[in-house]
């Protein structure tokens, strides 16, 4: 568990940030018909937020990652 939590350490970070800024979306902008399907309710905007932020620093992860391999493999 620790090693997981490590290695997607910046990815977990996003994904809080991403669910904060999806509530604070539905909190302040939202959809006041209540008609709208992700926006109406708080808890879709928050997991949509969370999903983005997950896997926008899953990928800059892996692009940090292969940058360091190809350091250590230029520096070999």
């Amino acid at each position: 568990m620790k090693k997981f939590i490590k290695q997607k350490q910046l990815a977990l970070i996003l994904l809080v940030v991403g669910a904060i800024g999806g509530f604070l979306y539905w909190k302040y902008v939202g959809c006041l018909s209540g008609t709208c399907p992700i926006k109406s309710v708080w808890y879709w905007t928050t997991l949509w937020g969370a999903a983005v932020g997950y896997l926008v620093g899953d990928a800059i992860n892996d692009f940090i990652v292969k940058r360091k391999k190809r350091a250590e493999q230029n520096d070999s």
